[in-house]
């Protein structure tokens, strides 16, 4: 999967959330890695993630502490990054909004 907005997590980890680097690293390079074709195969890898709509997904990232809103496109194998914050942001974001 090609990732787009990969500066989106190194300007999240670098505005104060160095906690987190590691985590959205390694998130990062698994989803390039990855070769998606449906929410399915994201459940399958990520138990815990939350699958809002057919192209929506939100990942517990760093212990939960944190959470990344991701639109996935199965069909042009790419994944673009929405929203990164903490719990507490994320309960003030509507996740269905484009």
């Amino acid at each position: 999967m090609r990732v787009i907005a990969r500066k989106t997590l190194k300007d999240f980890w670098e505005a104060g959330h160095a906690d987190a680097e590691q985590s959205l690293k390694s998130w990062f390079a698994e989803v390039e890695r990855a070769n998606w074709t449906s929410m399915a195969d994201i459940k399958s890898r990520y138990a815990h993630a939350s699958v809002i709509d057919a192209e929506r997904v939100v990942f517990n990232i760093g212990g939960n502490k944190y959470r990344l809103v991701a639109k996935v496109w199965f069909s042009g194998q790419a994944v673009w990054v929405k929203f990164i914050g903490t719990h507490a942001e994320y309960d003030d974001v509507d996740v269905k909004s484009p």
